[in-house]
């Protein structure tokens, strides 16, 4: 079993949508390697905040109430803003709904613990025969959306992307531009996207998930389908740009430039010419033909040359050991309507 340093400040967060009830027996799974526990009641339409309020006694529990639904990323940040203020070194992102086992808690944040990692998520693809339980929409809809953030995050050696259970140091966390980030379903990709944008450590960690006797999914398939993708395009030229032309130039950035000006060079070159001497009623002469096909096939190859060389370079020097942690230095500029009730107080 993994154990955590005493003197750590682990905090949970965990954000509460149509929940209700069942969010008691995870917070009655949290062991004692967590100092403090923030309930964030997202304007929960089954009042989970004030069922807990009622039913728990646990003295490390803090409710925490939102007057207007923010959706996941927005109850979230709400969590890591009170988490931050009280002091928390490492802050874990546990979802209420009993998919995620508090018990892994300690195997999470033991790499970032550690200063191997600043920021840890748990992947239930990791192994095969946990895949079972998994309802085969999610298992085909997981193994798309991970192909797809790790082109737009620059994390190629991750998996399950849209896991909600995860582990960051407040240090790395205070770095982030948190107005910005999504409020809503697209929280954990886009919380990728930008630890992206400051080179910090990302890990997986082999965790099981369990569907028995949980509350259905609130995600909506076809607004993702429709939200996502704009975002997701949004973010890739945005990571290329911050990570290849405004933060450094390097041979990948050279591949990039020379590989897209003679797909484009060839692409155009050999079109504007078929359609001119289609017009004209002439075959293409060999030389036309050999310009485009070479420039093409010489500028892809340059492409591929530069997405593996982007495969390589995802961040590998941990952030947090080169950051002075601060606490409560400086305030998340995050500001929502809301108000925070201790357990056990009167």
């Amino acid at each position: 079993m993994v154990t955590t340093k005493t003197s750590d400040h682990i905090a949970v967060v965990i954000p509460c949508f149509k929940v209700g009830p069942s969010v008691l027996k995870v917070l009655e799974e949290i062991g004692p390697e967590v100092s403090s526990i923030f309930l964030v009641d997202d304007c929960c339409p089954f009042e989970t905040g004030n069922i807990v309020k009622e039913r728990s006694t646990d003295s490390r529990l803090n409710v925490i109430f939102i007057e207007e639904n923010q959706g996941v990323g927005g109850a979230t940040m709400a969590g890591y803003m009170a988490a931050l203020e009280a002091e928390a070194d490492i802050i874990v992102k546990l979802d209420g709904d009993g998919q995620m086992p508090p018990e892994y808690i300690p195997v999470l944040t033991r790499d970032v613990i550690l200063g191997e990692a600043d920021y840890t998520k748990g992947n239930r693809f990791h192994f095969p025969n946990d895949l079972e339980e998994m309802p085969l929409l999610r298992k085909v809809g997981n193994l798309f959306l991970s192909f797809i953030n790790k082109i737009v995050s620059g994390y190629w050696n991750i998996m399950d992307p849209c896991n909600g259970f995860t582990a960051i140091h407040s240090s790395v966390l205070i770095m982030l531009p948190v107005k910005s980030i999504s409020k809503r379903y697209f929280f954990e990709s886009d919380m990728l996207f930008r630890l992206g944008t400051i080179r910090a450590v990302v890990k997986d960690v082999p965790m099981p998930a369990s569907y028995e006797g949980t509350s259905p999914s609130n995600l909506n398939i076809a607004s993702v389908c429709l939200e996502f993708p704009p975002k997701y395009i949004k973010r890739f030229f945005k990571r290329i740009a911050y990570s290849y032309f405004l933060r450094d130039f390097n041979a990948g950035s050279l591949k990039i430039v020379v590989g897209t000006s003679l797909c484009l060079f060839g692409g155009t070159f050999g079109i504007y010419h078929w359609i001119k001497n289609a017009s004209a009623g002439i075959p293409s002469q060999t030389g036309t033909i050999f310009i485009a096909a070479l420039s093409s096939i010489f500028g892809f190859q340059l492409l591929l040359s530069a997405l593996l060389w982007d495969i390589y370079n995802y961040p590998k020097e941990v952030l947090q050991n080169r950051l002075l942690v601060r606490k409560n230095k400086q305030r998340l500029p995050f500001d929502i309507e809301k108000k925070e009730v201790k357990v056990g107080e009167k």
